[in-house]
């Protein structure tokens, strides 16, 4: 049997792996899903302190004057808050973007605007912008009912990793 000369050192197959292969690339993944959730946490966080101070001012708003379209604007902005809010525990939860939610906030945005400037106020151009883009939003809403649910049993992320698993190994 050959053994190795004293003084020369022993190669162990863990100085064989490239320095780039011995990072788990499942570990790093683990890391930065929590950095990733613990941004989301942050956002709600901010989110629900941005809210709070806002029914301050509303409730502030309420009382002091009677003007409809700010009151209305104030209500709105908190609704659309409350949505965001609601969007970032969905993706807490699920660890994805829920589509319908985002596009009722984005629907709620617009006619927030609306409502903040006056319909008569606004140029007929802006309308037509904002009515097509509504019709957008609502088409949106209807195609998100027929597309296939991709996080209802079947997901087709795991798939692929679990395929390049078996390659792998």
């Amino acid at each position: 049997m050959n053994h190795p000369p004293t003084g020369t050192p022993v190669s162990t197959p863990h100085d064989a792996i490239p320095w780039h292969q011995q990072f788990r690339r499942s570990q790093i993944v683990q890391s930065l899903e929590a950095v990733q959730d613990l941004i989301a946490i942050s956002l709600c966080l901010g989110l629900f302190g941005v809210m709070v101070l806002q029914l301050k001012r509303t409730f502030s708003t309420l009382f002091s004057t009677s003007e409809f379209h700010e009151v209305t604007a104030d209500i709105l902005f908190i609704l659309i808050l409350v949505e965001l809010f609601r969007l970032l525990i969905i993706y807490l939860q699920e660890q994805r973007v829920s589509i319908g939610v985002a596009v009722e906030i984005a629907i709620v945005s617009v006619l927030r605007e609306v409502i903040v400037r006056g319909v008569l106020e606004t140029d007929w151009q802006q309308i037509l912008a904002v009515c097509l883009f509504l019709m957008t939003m609502a088409l949106l809403m209807v195609v998100r009912v027929w597309l296939p649910p991709t996080f209802a049993g079947v997901d087709p992320e795991a798939q692929v990793s679990a395929r390049v698993r078996q390659q792998q190994e």
